[in-house]
């Protein structure tokens, strides 16, 4: 079982997900701590493709409380890490068809890793958001007559 550090709540409502991929990340010790403290954001967060390597840009991860003069800048740019296949079937489809690539939740592995999961993502028209929340008022209206009928 892994144990989600941050979510991206925004991007299921805002992206189709494709494809989904386990990625390591480069972080500084300031940052470890902060993210099993709960002080990460992937609101804003996207992956960049720069010469062949993959970053995760504007997520923000808050300085560590207890942290000294080296704590990290919040912002920074953070390397993922991945296989070079892996990397190169990710930026192709992008290239080709006009997808992206989203970062959906920085957790801990089995083996206490910090690990963040990408995914393959289109865009969803307005429309489509639209329908999404209907289908989940729907959802939620069936869940509230359910618990009412057995009480």
């Amino acid at each position: 079982m892994s144990e989600d550090l941050v979510r991206n709540r925004k991007a299921w409502h805002d992206y189709h997900v494709l494809e989904t991929w386990e990625a390591g990340i480069a972080l500084h010790g300031t940052e470890v701590k902060s993210l099993r403290a709960g002080l990460g954001q992937l609101q804003d967060a996207y992956v960049d493709v720069t010469d062949g390597e993959l970053w995760l840009k504007q997520a923000h991860i808050s300085p560590y409380k207890f942290g000294t003069y080296a704590n990290h800048d919040p912002l920074r740019a953070r390397k993922l890490l991945l296989h070079k296949a892996e990397i190169t079937k990710m930026t192709s489809k992008v290239v080709r068809k006009g997808l992206t690539i989203i970062p959906l939740a920085i957790y801990l592995n089995e083996k206490g890793m910090i690990k963040v999961k990408v995914a393959l993502a289109e865009g969803k028209a307005h429309a489509d958001k639209r329908e999404a929340l209907k289908q989940r008022e729907q959802k939620r209206e069936m869940e509230r007559i359910r618990k009412g009928d057995r009480e």
